[in-house]
């Protein structure tokens, strides 16, 4: 039996991962959390764990000495990184920092979840050799993060993703998906930029990218994604039409029309060719992400 801890259990990608580690026999799953997670755990265990705490990390890591450590835990909102930066560190950063410690007095494989945003967005889509130059702070802090892993002792895998999208039982924060959906059901006009491009993520396909690089216990850098490059304009009218909602709606913008905290990569999106002739790798199409998200919704 492999026992395997997750940080960040309550995110989205953190339940999606947790429930596809419970279904396997051969893994011992340890979630943590800064808080206790909303849903019930078939199997292994719960712990309260705030990577940004030095001490407490060590003390879950060194009780449970678990194989396989996964961390989704992150401060991912862009705006808020840019706006509190010291916040922004102490999980991206520092925490990745007290998890490298631990890990290292235990001799434990770390699966570190990254981001396209690392990129300055000059072009894509990007291999896993691509150069990073991050735009705006959460980019720097998600950068840093990685370059502390790679110089750490660790045996270690960098899982990069992009703008991912799902449903889970209690989300506290929506993704381009829901807020379309919801805004066109509640008969809201919504302005949606055609001049960003990403490959945009399921949760359960990133999920299983984790999974799979448990499995194979797989070290290296590799680009986890969704194999379309599509603007969120084409994300929104595509869910508009498979939702059957009002694609009138929806008004094609470009980003100058926004002023946000942080600057956005104009063109990311990830090649995706390494992931799948190593790991197995292999996503669902947009329309395909998109039935899942509506079967759940039942």
């Amino acid at each position: 039996m492999t026992t395997v801890l997750v940080t960040g259990a309550n995110g989205l990608l953190g339940q999606k991962l947790v429930a596809l580690l419970q279904a396997d026999a051969a893994i011992n799953v340890i979630a943590t959390a800064r808080k206790p997670v909303s849903y019930a755990m078939a199997r292994g265990r719960f712990e309260v764990m705030d990577i940004a705490n030095a001490a407490l990390t060590d003390a879950v890591i060194a009780a449970h000495r678990p194989a396989i450590v996964i961390n989704t835990a992150a401060m991912t909102n862009v705006d808020q990184c840019e706006t509190q930066r010291e916040a922004c560190w102490a999980a991206n950063v520092a925490g990745v920092q007290h998890l490298i410690a631990a890990c290292e007095k235990i001799n434990a494989h770390l699966i570190h979840v990254s981001t396209d945003f690392i990129f300055d967005g000059s072009h894509g889509p990007l291999a896993e050799n691509a150069l990073p130059a991050p735009v705006n702070f959460y980019g720097e802090s998600k950068l840093a993060g990685e370059k502390l892993i790679e110089q750490s002792k660790l045996r270690w895998a960098i899982l990069r993703t992009v703008l991912v999208y799902g449903i889970n039982a209690d989300l506290s924060r929506s993704n381009i998906v829901l807020w379309v959906k919801k805004s066109l059901e509640d008969g809201k006009a919504i302005r949606v930029v055609d001049d960003q491009w990403r490959t945009p993520t399921l949760a359960e396909d990133l999920a299983m990218g984790c999974y799979l690089a448990t499995k194979k216990k797989a070290t290296g850098i590799f680009h986890i994604s969704g194999s379309e490059m599509m603007t969120p304009y084409d994300i929104a009218i595509q869910t508009a039409q498979f939702f059957q909602l009002d694609t009138s709606l929806i008004e094609r913008t470009d980003s100058t029309q926004f002023t946000q905290p942080a600057r956005r990569p104009p063109k990311t999106g990830f090649v995706i060719d390494k992931a799948r002739r190593e790991l197995g790798y292999a996503p669902h199409t947009f329309q395909q992400g998109l039935a899942v998200l509506a079967s759940q919704m039942k």
